[in-house]
């Protein structure tokens, strides 16, 4: 077999591998590639929370239009419908608190439940005030439940359990149900199973409750005229909504930018063939890019996916320059312009260039970063070597392509200018120095939600319907964790007690805690123990109520309750199935390797001086002060300590940025020999990132991981621009620095097509990589040319 058909047969064979290791890939959207490699406990707790904490798993939704009583319909039907499909924990309305199950359970297990019951409680002092808050009670809007439960609760225990659970803001209900504060829409909360990082999940989740909708639609509204609308909010909505933007907008921009790169390299080539011979190498590189990422990591993240294919823009420059440099043009005759040995010297220098910058990634503690190291050398690298040794054999040998010598001879006549101007480029370049040196302090933007593809007006919808319900953008949990289940309902308990000042105080507007719920089994022992004796109870009693209009005799099934609650069996978690109360305790407290965690969500005050705001400080100081055995306790800001952990993984990449710079230098001074020559090479490079950071500080765009990204992508584009200008140097055929000049104005054009593209889109990720790497190439390439040492002035004559 001759040498190129053993070239083919074993790119054909590591495709293959290639594809194959692709289709089994596990890929994942989760928040982990934010994560250190070994997080801090902090930073562990922070993405744990982030992609299964309560709040991830909530569901916002809004019935607008139709009238009141529709809507109030529509919303009892929605919420049946959903507690019946067992993609949902739990559903509210507005009737969990109160429906005729929750009451039965509460009214069964109250001496358990309520926070009430103490030994004070039940002295004859105790009894007395509490019979008397009871009979005050019956001239209330409670009234007519109080009498209801009076004979055998005169102590209020019920009411007591059923305030304690509605402590949290309440939104306003109307015929039953949930309303906004301006009574125009029903509103409702679904906890989904699936945890937010399932996207997946969520997705089916938010299907559901699309077809519950049209199937209650259609029982309550019937050929009503009038017409009722579903909105949804929340981390799970956001989610899916962005992955289907994003999606459709990596699709159609592709695309997009696939056809206008397609129609100028046609345009170019005038060769079907060349043309799609040319996308080999891409093709190739994004395949081999992945299979590496998979096969080095056992897992894909999007942010891989989503910004990795970008990065092997550089790759469809491999086959302009050989088409164009180093192919017979019509009517030429003897040897190519330049041969594939001398051309491969220079990509390969510039291969090996982009090679360094991005394996300044790989040492990353964080494996978004070091991801997007590996799939980028792995896929530059396979583009470059399909490119050298595949793609030549592939070409038909009568292929002749349009002559790109006037193409080149144009660009020449346009630089010619420039190059006559270049002490006002040092100009420039001092004034955009200075730019970028004032605006230091707001050069880079490092919160988290910069990168945010959820639009404002989502996010002002989101606002809207948390205020409604009094759901709390929960931004700050406490978290304890401990050995058992048990043991975090102790801790909740205790920590509950250090926040009842916090919230006199207004340090805090409030709290949940899965103790509301369901109380340690040691408190429902106590109270439970608090319960006395009938005989003694019989005789507290008579003297309780000698000087109320109550006759103790009536209260006889009171006090055969009490005996009962003493012999009863204290609550356990199984024990609260088919209750609202299971779908808080569940939502609070979990198990998660190998220890249990309550969470205890905090509110801001609504007024005060700490009005929509959380001293987090004296949170934490308060809870210092109480130390709990064998518990761990952690206060946790989430809105803080993500973009803290987005700002580390930011500095990282800078500093990484930085070394891969310095790699570069290194190998440019081992392959040129000559100082002069790495400055004339990266002088250009350097300028062009510059300028680029200086007109985002002029714009007031503050950077991200994604501009910093971009401009490693400059450098790797560029590079190949600065090193073919500084091989020409010392060429003095005008025909052959034609023909470069066209190979590197046609590569630029590409890459500031696909780019360009980029910058269109309403993906701020998508649109930030495309607006620093589009116009920092093209500053490579006039840039390149303007400081070249020499070119030839046969190149610009007609």
């Amino acid at each position: 077999m001759r040498r190129s058909g053993v070239a083919i047969a074993i790119w054909l064979l590591l495709a293959a591998l290639a594809a194959l290791v692709v289709a089994r890939a596990h890929y994942t959207g989760d928040l982990s590639a934010f994560l250190p490699k070994a997080p801090s406990p902090a930073q562990q707790l922070l993405v744990d929370e982030l992609r299964e904490g309560p709040a991830s798993r909530l569901i916002l939704l809004a019935i607008d239009g139709a009238d009141a009583p529709t809507r109030a319909r529509l919303s009892r039907a929605l919420a049946a419908r959903l507690r019946s499909d067992g993609t949902f924990r739990a559903v509210t309305n507005g009737a969990a608190a109160t429906s005729e199950r929750d009451r039965e359970f509460i009214f069964a297990h109250r001496y358990l439940l309520s926070a009430s019951v103490n030994p004070q409680r039940f002295t004859v002092v105790g009894l007395r005030a509490a019979i008397r808050n009871s009979i005050d009670l019956l001239a209330s809007p409670l009234g007519l439940l109080a009498q209801d439960l009076f004979v055998r609760d005169p102590t209020g225990e019920t009411l007591q359990v059923l305030a304690e659970l509605n402590r949290t803001a309440q939104p306003q209900s109307e015929d039953g149900v949930w309303v906004s504060r301006n009574r125009q829409r029903a509103l409702l909360v679904a906890a989904t199973r699936a945890s937010g990082s399932d996207t997946d999940g969520q997705a089916r989740a938010i299907e559901a409750i699309e077809r519950a909708f049209a199937a209650a639609e259609r029982t309550v509204m019937g050929a009503h005229s009038a017409t009722a609308q579903l909105t949804l909010s929340g981390p799970g909505v956001f989610a899916v909504r962005a992955r289907a933007t994003i999606e459709h907008e990596a699709i159609r921009l592709a695309v997009l930018g696939s056809l206008l790169v397609a129609t100028l390299l046609f345009a170019v080539y005038r060769s079907l063939p060349a043309l799609l011979l040319g996308l080999l190498p891409v093709a190739t590189g994004a395949l081999v890019g992945v299979a590496a990422v998979a096969l080095a990591f056992g897992v894909v993240y999007g942010v891989t996916l989503g910004f990795g294919a970008t990065l092997i823009g550089e790759s469809v420059d491999y086959s302009v320059y050989l088409f164009i440099q180093a192919r017979h043009e019509p009517g030429s005759s003897g040897a190519p312009a330049i041969g594939m040995r001398t051309l491969w010297r220079t990509i390969r220098l510039g291969v090996l260039t982009s090679v360094c910058g991005f394996a300044s990634l790989l040492p990353s503690g964080f494996p978004g970063l070091a991801q997007l190291g590996v799939y980028s050398i792995a896929g530059l690298v396979a583009a470059a070597l399909v490119t050298r040794f595949v793609l030549p054999d592939l070409l038909p040998r009568d292929l002749a392509l349009r002559t790109a010598v006037p193409i080149g001879r144009r660009f020449a006549r346009c630089i010619a200018p420039l190059r006559q101007a270049r002490l006002l480029l040092w100009v420039i370049a001092i004034i955009a120095g200075l730019t970028v040196y004032t605006a230091r302090d707001r050069l880079w933007n490092r919160d988290l939600t910069a990168l945010s593809p959820v639009s404002a007006a989502d996010q002002a919808l989101d606002a809207s319907l948390r205020a409604d319900l009094g759901a709390p953008d929960v931004s700050t949990l406490i978290v304890l964790s401990a050995a058992d289940a048990d043991a975090a309902l102790r801790s909740a308990e205790s920590a509950a007690v250090t926040l009842e000042p916090l919230m006199a105080d207004g340090a805090i507007g409030g709290f949940e805690t899965p103790s509301r719920y369901l109380p340690s089994l040691a408190t429902q022992a106590f109270r439970r123990a608090s319960l006395p004796p009938g005989n003694e109870l019989r005789q507290r009693l008579a003297a309780a109520v000698a000087r109320l209009p109550v006759q103790a005799d009536r209260l006889q099934p009171f006090i055969a309750d009490v005996a009962a609650a003493r012999r009863g069996p204290l609550l356990r978690r199984p024990d609260l199935e088919g209750t609202s109360l299971a779908a808080g305790v569940d939502a609070l407290l979990f198990q998660r390797g190998g220890l249990w965690t309550a969470l205890l969500p905090l509110r801001a005050p609504i007024g005060g001086p700490h009005a929509g705001s959380i001293d987090v400080v004296r949170v934490r100081h308060a809870l210092a002060a109480v130390a709990i055995p064998g518990v761990t306790v952690v206060v946790l800001d989430l809105k803080r300590a993500s973009d803290a952990l987005y700002a580390t993984y930011l500095f990282e990449a800078v500093r990484l940025s930085i070394g891969g710079l310095c790699a570069i230098l290194v190998v440019l001074l081992i392959a040129l020999r000559s100082v002069q020559r790495v400055a004339r090479v990266m002088a250009p490079l350097m300028l062009a990132v510059l300028m680029v950071m200086a007109g985002l500080a002029i714009g007031h765009h503050p950077m991200t991981i994604l501009h910093l990204i971009g401009m490693l992508l400059i450098v790797a584009i560029g590079s190949n621009y600065a090193l073919f200008f500084d091989r020409e140097s010392a060429n003095v055929d005008a025909h052959d620095a034609a023909r470069m000049l066209a190979s590197l104005l046609v590569a630029n054009c590409t890459a500031v097509i696909g780019f360009g593209v980029l910058s269109l889109s309403t993906v701020p990720v998508l649109a930030a990589l495309g607006a620093t790497v589009a116009p920092g190439v093209l500053l490579a390439l006039l840039l390149s040319a303007v400081l070249a040492k020499d070119l030839p002035a046969a190149a610009g004559r007609s």
